[in-house]
């Protein structure tokens, strides 16, 4: 069983009671940076912030009356999670649903809002996957239906009415579609009605570096898990591509880029900055691809799916951070100061440079010994003045050890 064109087209009808047709903006700042037409399909304004109601709804509601009876269990990482609450509440169906221990509480507090007295939120796991071998499990002993999040036909013909949308509002087909990537039930609808009704359309797929399971799959010829994944693109953090994705995106011939984490939370922030969009790390997936990392013509139209928008308020700290060091301006070291007075005066007169911010300074005084170590944040005003920074280092007297990001240390401070 496959997905064609006509099966995302009958969707649209059938999801139409739930889902907004949400706006198709153009994006000044993107098309200046760009040098062509960028616009942004805002599925962040859909009732559950996400595209995701679309494939839960047209699963859900396609089910027959025993089924429907039997009620639906499912795994997600949150945005799927709230298009299954709101299907459930709407249709009267009764669900559990299963959320890795990573998911934002925000997400968890909005499921239980939308699903109301028809759902019940069980947090299970660490990842998506351990969430979804448990909602297999539950569906197994209780003869709940699983809903997938992203691999079935139903699922994913919903999910890719997003495209027919774009080509409606836009009136012609864009030259380039960006889509963010997880499982690919997004990428998967899209390919499927792009490559039947428009195939002059270049099709981008954006995955999370540290979890990049489509391309995984695209190179080893089949759907393969991940050795580990990087949880921080929750909406997009899936360790193996789906079976019935995959092939929908093999044959469509969608070319699938990667985007690091760091890259991703700078592009949040100006998105929040710039634009006024709050966008969850997924949502910023598609727009981080355009800077630098998609060969794009001057003067092409370019859409670009921005998926979702329920980021926990909570995390912009990290996000802050992850871009900063991603952007090369945030670096920590560990330094042994002789324990004498004046010695972090020189320290800040003789080492640190003139736009140089210190933003974490973390020292013990040992009266036992003629050293004490400090672990140091140090936030640069250019990426290019750190070569000045560990110079002035390396000339000074002191100890040094610098942190490098992958190291245990790095990790527990971001």
């Amino acid at each position: 069983m496959t997905t064609t064109a006509a099966d995302v087209e009958s969707s649209l009808p059938r999801i139409a009671p739930v889902i907004e047709t949400t706006p198709l903006v153009r994006s000044t700042r993107l098309s200046q940076l760009t040098g062509c037409e960028v616009w942004l399909k805002r599925e962040d304004l859909q009732p559950v912030r996400s595209y995701k109601i679309r494939g839960a709804y047209n699963f859900i509601v396609q089910l027959d009356d025993d089924a429907q009876a039997r009620g639906v269990v499912c795994a997600s990482a949150g945005n799927h999670a709230q298009g299954v609450a709101l299907a459930c509440s709407t249709l009267g169906v009764r669900g559990r649903i299963l959320v890795p221990g990573t998911t934002p509480r925000q997400k968890r507090d909005r499921i239980a809002a939308l699903g109301g007295d028809n759902v019940e939120v069980i947090v299970s796991g660490d990842s998506y996957d351990e969430a979804f071998v448990a909602a297999t499990l539950d569906a197994t002993e209780t003869g709940a239906v699983l809903v997938p999040a992203f691999d079935d036909p139903r699922t994913i013909a919903g999910q890719g009415t997003v495209a027919v949308e774009i080509v409606e509002q836009l009136g012609s087909a864009p030259d380039v579609l960006v889509v963010p990537v997880g499982g690919g039930g997004l990428i998967a609808g899209v390919s499927a009605w792009m490559s039947e009704r428009h195939p002059g359309t270049r099709l981008v797929g954006v995955e999370p570096a540290g979890a990049a399971s489509m391309a995984a799959a695209l190179d080893a010829g089949a759907p393969v898990p991940l050795a580990a994944t990087d949880p921080f693109v929750d909406g997009a953090a899936v360790a193996t591509a789906g079976s019935y994705t995959f092939p929908l995106v093999r044959d469509g011939g969608a070319q699938l880029i990667t985007v690091d984490e760091g890259h991703v939370c700078t592009e949040m922030l100006r998105l929040y900055q710039s634009d006024g969009i709050i966008a969850e790390p997924a949502g910023a997936l598609a727009t981080a691809a355009l800077d630098n990392r998609i060969d794009l013509t001057p003067g092409s139209t370019v859409v670009c799916v921005l998926s979702g928008g329920n980021n926990d308020i909570s995390r912009y700290g990290e996000v802050l951070e992850r871009s900063l060091i991603h952007q090369g301006l945030k670096h920590y070291f560990l330094v042994s100061f002789p324990q004498e007075p004046g010695a972090l005066r020189r320290f800040l007169d003789e080492i640190l440079g003139p736009d140089d911010d210190i933003t974490l300074f973390d020292y013990v005084k040992r009266n036992n010994r003629d050293t004490g170590p400090a672990l140091i944040g140090v936030e640069l005003a250019r990426a290019s003045d750190l070569d000045g920074l560990l110079a002035r280092l390396d000339d000074s007297p002191l100890g040094v050890e610098r942190v490098e990001p992958g190291s245990t240390l790095f990790h527990y401070l971001v």
